[in-house]
């Protein structure tokens, strides 16, 4: 039996530009979550916007940021105000016989949400593991666990991921009708986000050998 969706679609999640592209699916939205590195946090604080560009990880419905206790937007979020989240991945760039079909090849999740701070030391170490191993599979077996003077130094805060969406273009340009025998070049520059290569840290000890889980990037 098929587990209810934790996704509710509401009026300020609904896509009502080119709604075709809107997906509301608790797959589309974590895959593009999970495979997103960076989003933006946007709130209002003493009457004016902010946005905070931050890393993050989701485990389950949850989604995850993390900074220091010292840190002022943290402390401002913390207080459980109302935030939107963006993550967004440019797939290619459309390119159309006109300036005006000009378009990206996209996926973008919005949502809407309130801050917890996390205090439960497994949830804490455990959102802290899911932020090292979406950098790296496997890294966070390799290096040293945080000490106790730097969990104090850390703060986390958990966001409910119910109330959200995804858009999402593909496929070639939309050209208007009598466009299409124009002598006009059209088509899609693909765009990837991909590793280029290790660079050592100079203080790295000679003896040091690159272990399995990076391998894969020192091609």
């Amino acid at each position: 039996m098929q587990s209810k969706s934790m996704i509710n679609k509401t009026d300020r999640t609904k896509i009502t530009r080119l709604p075709k592209r809107g997906d509301y699916s608790e797959a589309t939205i974590f895959s593009i979550l999970d495979e997103a590195l960076f989003c933006t946090v946007s709130f209002v604080h003493e009457g004016r916007p902010l946005q905070i560009p931050t890393g993050f990880c989701r485990i389950g419905n949850q989604l995850y940021i993390h900074g220091s206790v010292g840190s002022q937007y943290m402390r401002y979020l913390s207080d459980g105000r109302e935030v939107c989240i963006v993550a967004m991945l440019v797939d290619g760039l459309v390119l159309a016989r006109s300036a005006f079909h000009h378009s990206v090849n996209y996926r973008s999740v919005v949502l809407f949400s309130h801050a917890r701070k996390v205090e439960d030391q497994e949830e804490l170490y455990k959102s802290l593991e899911a932020f090292t191993e979406k950098m790296i599979p496997g890294r966070w077996k390799e290096i040293r666990q945080p000490n106790d003077g730097e969990w104090k130094k850390t703060m986390v805060l958990a966001f409910e991921i119910s109330e959200a969406s995804a858009k999402v273009r593909s496929g070639p340009p939309k050209d208007d009708e009598e466009d299409y025998d124009l002598p006009i070049w059209a088509g899609v520059l693909s765009l990837q986000q991909k590793f280029s290569g290790l660079i050592p840290d100079p203080e790295l000890k000679n003896y040091i050998q690159l272990p399995e889980h990076l391998k894969l990037y020192n091609q």
